[in-house]
């Protein structure tokens, strides 16, 4: 039987499509873990919602769940926190009630609100605010659109009575039991109102958005004192010490602590990030300059490409297409056929993300002849993951961050065809660790930092271990061939 190093560290890690917990103990190994899905809400074309008591129940509920198995090993003593960002959530202060379910990143309501602040020219003024495009999937529109279309929210939210906050700040405000309305710097910086630059909530941009200052969240350190739970969650108070976004998250957990350190996380969505240093990089290629994180004070930053469906693809699949019964099956399929027969999928299904941000794409499956069937269609699918990365780290290396080495996290990178497909697309060698989850890891390193368990990133570091390394071997005809065939789908998209 293993001996785990206690004390343990819980790891809340709430994602777009599920909630997980996991304790780890601090040799970075898992010692207990949950998870449970809930709905998604799609009340109109381009909109995705969560209701927040999903959100929270979930949460609990996992928690609660990977928790009670961890004392039976030894004690926690620490809490970190990771989520979905950009999500966007309103509640009243005084009973904790949502007033309109959450707004999630991927929601495009917000579109033409966007487009006539891009037309009046506010655009480079928020560019070089947050490092940010605007577009739909930041929060600051989208908690605009609640304030406006929620009756008497406005007026609410300017006496004071209303709060609001990323996923993060929601189950803070939950977990301390209304005690503490805090964010962390990785979280704020993706809410279009956060200054990376001066580290403050931005006075212009708030009144360009529409926001009102007394509503927003204090902005802490990642590895910092986020309160203590209510004591009758788990029984007693238990600190919690470390939050960040989940793609930050992902990239600590994968010990990118040096720049040109660079990881793409495939879960819901896809996101590359790659580490640029104590100095904030302005992409000329429709990269997002963000932070990466904030620890004693000193920040650091990155370049990050965000792609919107990556997983969730393989769900469409499966819930919608009903072509597959699970995830599982993705690999055979793909195996099964020598090549895609011509067959691509643009999963532009709430518009696409970096480098194109166009929020009014929709997706597109091309190519279909009569001999096309589920394994093309699956293959297409797994395929689009690559054919996107490769989009991604196109824009960076023209950004001057070109990577040697790609490190994978998520749900999506145990597929093993996907991952050597994703090598020889990029004709790079691609990285997976032994723990793939770790953006729940990355929480955990946090927690972990603020409460002495760790002495640094570079204790953290010595912490990473390879599972597999995959290395391309398709020629660079072949990849030529399906990187064109990429190229002519994108186009037909982007029409």
């Amino acid at each position: 039987m293993t001996e785990f190093e206690a004390p343990f560290i819980l790891a809340i890690d709430q994602g777009t499509t599920s909630s997980r917990a996991m304790v780890f103990d601090q040799a970075g190994r898992v010692v207990a873990s949950a998870q449970e899905e809930f709905p998604q809400h799609y009340p109109a074309d381009g909109w995705v919602e969560h209701d927040p008591e999903d959100i929270w129940n979930t949460t609990l509920a996992t928690a609660r769940a990977a928790f009670a198995e961890a004392e039976q090993s030894g004690e926690v003593g620490a809490i970190g926190l990771t989520n979905q960002r950009e999500t966007t959530i309103i509640w009243e202060r005084e009973s904790g009630a949502p007033v309109h379910n959450a707004i999630v990143w991927q929601d495009r309501r917000t579109a033409e609100a966007c487009a006539q602040l891009r037309e009046a020219g506010f655009e480079p003024e928020v560019s070089a605010r947050t490092g940010l495009v605007l577009d739909p999937y930041f929060s600051a529109a989208k908690a605009a659109w609640i304030l406006d279309e929620v009756d008497g929210a406005r007026a609410r939210a300017q006496s004071g009575a209303l709060a609001l906050g990323t996923v993060d700040t929601f189950l803070i405000w939950r977990l301390t039991g209304g005690k503490r309305h805090l964010t962390d710097a990785t979280n704020a910086s993706r809410t279009s109102l956060f200054n990376i630059r001066t580290h403050c909530w931005d006075d212009a941009l708030l009144e360009r958005f529409g926001v009102p200052r007394q509503i927003l969240p204090e902005v802490l350190d990642c590895a910092a004192d986020f309160g203590e739970t209510d004591p009758e969650i788990f029984g007693r108070p238990i600190p919690i010490c470390g939050v960040a976004g989940d793609q930050q998250a992902a990239a600590i957990g994968q010990a990118c602590f040096n720049p040109g350190d660079i990881k793409s996380t495939y879960g819901t969505g896809c996101f590359v990030l790659v580490h640029t240093g104590s100095e904030i990089v302005a992409s000329e290629n429709k990269m997002l300059s963000t932070i990466a994180y904030r620890l004693n004070g000193e920040t650091s930053y990155a370049l990050e490409g965000s792609i919107f469906i990556a997983g969730a693809a393989i769900q469409w699949l499966r819930d919608e297409l009903k072509i597959i019964n699970s995830a599982a099956e993705t690999s055979e399929l793909a195996e099964s056929i020598d090549d895609n027969g011509g067959v691509y999928l643009v999963p532009a299904f709430t518009g696409l993300g970096a480098p194109h941000w166009a929020p009014d794409a929709r997706g597109l499956l091309c190519g279909l002849t009569r001999g096309a069937g589920r394994a093309h269609i699956t293959r297409a699918a797994l395929e689009s993951v690559a054919y996107q990365t490769a989009d991604l780290m196109s824009a960076i290396a023209k950004d001057g961050a070109a990577a040697k080495t790609l490190r994978v996290d998520g749900g999506m990178v145990a597929n093993d065809w996907t991952m050597q497909f994703l090598a020889d697309i990029l004709g790079l060698p691609v990285e997976r660790p032994q723990v793939l989850e770790t953006t729940a890891l990355g929480a955990a390193y946090l927690a972990g930092l603020h409460a002495g368990y760790f002495h640094g990133t570079d204790d953290i570091a010595e912490r990473w271990r390879l599972d597999a390394r995959f290395q391309p071997a398709m020629s660079a005809g072949e990849r030529g061939k399906y990187l064109d065939g990429w190229a002519d789908a994108l186009r037909r998209t982007l029409v």
